[in-house]
């Protein structure tokens, strides 16, 4: 029983991280388009 947990919640986990990496690299290009777009406008 202790085996069925200890594996159910490192899958847990590593759903956890692999989906935070998504959401942190989503972030960082909508931060990057947000660049572009000031620097596009300072260029004017």
């Amino acid at each position: 029983m202790m085996k069925k947990l200890s594996v159910l919640f490192i899958a847990l986990v590593t759903l956890v991280l692999l989906g935070g990496c998504e959401t942190v690299k989503g972030v960082g290009k909508d931060v990057q388009k947000a660049g572009s777009a000031i620097e596009k406008e300072a260029a004017k």
